[in-house]
């Protein structure tokens, strides 16, 4: 694939650029900030970005906001957020349109060498990646209050998968089951949180983080 890596931490940066060559991707450019990575993506068009949320002048949102723009202005390019903490706010923004071609990935997963590139090959292929602690605390609620409460422990389970951008074969793989076990407890969560009509497996994901959100 075609690659634009915006980190703003040197040392980082090119180890993933080193990282990335040698498994055959090619690298267009690797910069440090929001501002110069729409810039790179206007004068390169790769086919996916990886950005840091927190990046100069103020070490905020401008790799988030960044990473906005480029699917607003270049929905054809896939976008993977690296993110220190999870950051519900910029998680949520980010998962409020399409997820076809959205990952989002805590900097901890990148020392899973395996797990990243998992995760870039399948939001590079217009599927998504979101890390199993995002999914997590997206999914952490008060009883009083959780909607999700109706679900068995294993359809919890199937929904932490199936949000994080798991196929049902996938799903059916990590958690030992049949895969048309699989599709009974997908029916099952949908239908308990009032989803029944969502369609599709990235808008599936979409529906289910809107949901939690």
């Amino acid at each position: 694939m075609r690659v634009i890596l915006a980190e703003d931490s040197t040392l980082l940066r090119e180890g993933l650029v080193r990282l990335l060559a040698e498994e055959g991707h090619e690298v267009l450019a690797a910069v440090g900030d929001g501002t110069a990575l729409v810039e790179a993506v206007e004068a390169e068009r790769p086919d996916i970005v990886v950005v840091d949320v927190r990046m100069p002048p103020t070490h905020t949102d401008e790799g988030l906001r960044a990473a906005l723009e480029i699917r607003r202005r270049w929905p054809h390019v896939r976008v993977l957020v690296l993110s220190q903490y999870v950051e519900k706010k910029y998680a949520t923004e980010l998962m409020s349109g399409d997820v076809d071609g959205v990952g989002y990935l805590l900097k901890d997963r990148v020392a899973q060498v395996g797990d990243f590139l998992d995760a870039l090959e399948r939001v590079g292929a217009g599927g998504a990646a979101f890390d199993p602690e995002v999914v997590r605390q997206l999914l952490a609620r008060s009883p009083q209050v959780d909607p999700l409460a109706k679900l068995t422990p294993r359809e919890r389970e199937v929904l932490e998968h199936m949000a994080q951008g798991y196929t049902n074969a996938s799903v059916a793989e990590a958690l030992f089951i049949s895969q048309s076990a699989v599709e009974k407890h997908v029916n099952s969560v949908f239908d308990k949180l009032g989803l029944s009509h969502t369609a599709g497996y990235s808008r599936r994901v979409l529906a289910v983080l809107r949901f939690l959100s």
